[in-house]
Order: C-alpha cells, then structure tokens, then sequence
C-alpha cells in the first residue's frame, strides 16, 4: 500500500448536495485502499484554529450511509476571513498562522478542501504561505468556476428548480396567474436558464443578459392572445431591476443578502398589464436535501481523484470534470476563471429557439 499517510480533509463555504458523496469516496479510497488515516476538519478552517483542533476520524464502515445524504457531516462555515478574523472584542486578527499550526499539530501530510472559488482562494494562500500540501474540490451550485463544467451542488439545485417550475404549471393555469420562481444565484444565471429550459418557463431572466419591464409583458400579453391563460418566469436572485438596482435584504443582525427581485418584478407586472401574480422563493431548499444522482456520480470521481493526486505527490491542483473525464489543473488556474452564462453560449441559443423570452 506504500507510506502510510494522514490527510485531512474539510469543507468550506456554502452547504450543498454532495459534500457528504464526496467525504465518502475520499475515505473509501485513502482508508479503504490505501490504509491511509483520514481525519475531518470540522467547521472548515476554524476546526484548525481551535487548540486542540476540532476533528472527527473517518473511516470505511462509518461513511457507507453518506452517499444519499445532504449537507456535510464536517459542518462548514462561509463567515470569517482567516486573515481578518472577527474577535470577540470587535476586533479583527489575522489568524492564518494559527490555522497552520492546527495542519503541523495533526501531523498532516495533505489536506483536501472542498469548497468554492472563494474559499479555494483563501484555503490556497494559506497553504502558499505555511507551505502546505492542498489538493482541492470544487463544489458550487452556482456552476461558476470556469474550468470545470460541473461542480459539486450545481445539478440538485436545477433538479430542485426544474421540479418546483413541474408544480407550479398546474397551480398558474389553474388560477390564470403569472408565477414567478425566485432561483439562487450569486453572480451567474447558471440555475435559471438551466431550469427554466428544462422546465418550459415562459421567460427567464438572468444576470448576464440586460432586459426592460415592456419586454417581459408583452411575452406574457403574447401568450395571452394566444390563450394561454398563465406564464412562468424564472428569475435569479442576482438579477437587477430594469433600473440597475440590485434588490437586497437586510436582516435583524444587519446582514445584506440578495433576494427580492421576484416580488419586485411581481409589483411591476401587476401594475403594468393588470396581471394576477405570485411568488415563489425557493432560497436554500436549492441546497439541501438529497443529492442527484450525478451529483452524487461526479462526487464520487473527484473523491477518488483527488485522493491519487495525493499517493503521486501532486499538490496545489485542483481536480475538474472536462470531456466526459476528470483531470487536475493548477487551483490558480482553476480560480481565476470565472464562468458567467455566455449569451451567445448554447444554453441561450436553445432557450431562444424555444421561444423563451429573455427580457432583451
């Protein structure tokens, strides 16, 4: 089996389905095939903060029921910046060192972060700086990091996006309402312009492509003079208002999120053609629950993967699904492409020739 290594391995950022996949094909690989010890980073990087660090041992017969479960049995966190670490006194400390010593202290030989672009970025600057050995996943449902063309997440949230559009068919032509389906993404119309084609939405509005108020209605007054009594729009939450505003909330601990375009875009429509319109906001449920089939599928190839990137001592490379296989690319590399929809990309094409609406 050759040297007996110990890895480590944590997941970062936002939750989604297939982090457990993922944790499981490691194990089963590292432990099972290797005989390899593998421990569990808890919490993302603050379980290496901790003194002790905060860790679970993982092995073979306690991951098998791992592969249909959502979230992350490690726990992971997207607050925090190690570098400027919020204190308990309000003040900020760079606590990457600190982070460092936890990886020393567990006599690690290489740790596998599974995270986004943004988590990837700081999980390497660290490991530059403290001259760690890192092998990195990527998981994001928004499908954002350019150099693969899945990432981990991304196929549950269309599943669970195309599923709610299935239901909301049949409730919009029930009551002759215009419905409005509220789908996450941060920056990218990854999710809506994949469901609202899976999903027969009437329009989908994105991002990436600008649109105007008029045209939106004059798609639903289409329909209409057409008799079809109802009209699904598809709308992500990073998309602006016909004035360039982006629509955010605020909660009560003064944390700004994006959401509320969906309702917006109701009150617009409502007073522009008289139109009866509801809204469905689907937020995290995009990111829980069981993971897909290839969701799971893809997780478990980058698990294997990255594990044999560790047993031939490649490091500071990130493990992508491209040409129906998976290969490593430097995670520098791998980070600094960032994947919006192209609007002249095929999804677009396909969504125009099916007579979706974009709003442009």
């Amino acid at each position: 089996m050759g040297e007996m290594k110990r890895i480590g391995i944590l997941t970062s950022g936002g939750d989604c389905a297939g982090l457990n996949a993922i944790i499981r094909a490691v194990v089963c690989r590292a432990a099972g095939g290797y005989g390899w010890k593998v421990m569990g980073i808890r919490q993302a990087t603050q379980g290496l903060m901790s003194d002790p660090p905060q860790i679970m041992t993982l092995e073979p017969d306690k991951v098998d029921h791992l592969l249909t479960m959502g979230g992350t049995i490690l726990g992971t966190t997207n607050k925090g910046d190690p570098f400027a670490f919020p204190m308990p006194d309000g003040t900020v400390r760079d606590r990457s060192e600190d982070i460092i010593a936890g990886y020393r202290q567990l006599g690690l030989d290489a740790i596998i972060g599974i995270g986004g672009d943004g988590s990837l970025a700081i999980l390497r600057r660290i490991a530059q700086q403290g001259d760690l050995n890192l092998v990195a996943i990527p998981k994001t449902i928004d499908n954002d990091i350019g150099i693969t063309e899945n990432s981990i997440g991304f196929d549950t949230a269309v599943n669970i996006a195309t599923e709610a559009l299935d239901r909301l068919h049949f409730t919009a032509a029930s009551h002759s309402r215009v419905m409005i389906l509220e789908v996450m993404g941060r920056d990218a119309g990854h999710i809506a312009i994949s469901a609202g084609i899976a999903g027969g939405a009437d329009v989908v509005l994105i991002p990436e492509i600008a649109y105007t108020l008029e045209n939106v209605c004059q798609q639903i007054q289409e329909r209409q003079s057409q008799g079809k009594n109802y009209c699904l729009i598809v709308v992500s939450e990073a998309v602006c208002t016909p004035d360039g505003e982006t629509v955010t909330n605020t909660n009560a601990l003064g944390q700004c999120r994006l959401g509320g375009i969906g309702e917006h875009l109701a009150d617009q429509i409502s007073a522009c053609i008289g139109a009866e319109t509801r809204v469905t906001v689907l937020g995290h449920t995009q990111r829980g629950g069981i993971p897909s089939p290839l969701d799971r599928l893809t997780a478990s190839a980058f698990g294997v993967a990255a594990v044999e990137l560790i047993a031939e001592g490649l490091y500071d490379r990130m493990v992508t699904w491209q040409n129906r296989q998976v290969v490593s690319v430097p995670i520098a590399e791998a980070i600094s492409y960032y994947r919006a929809v192209d609007p002249n990309g095929t999804l677009v094409k396909t969504a125009r020739g099916l007579g979706i609406c974009l709003g442009d």
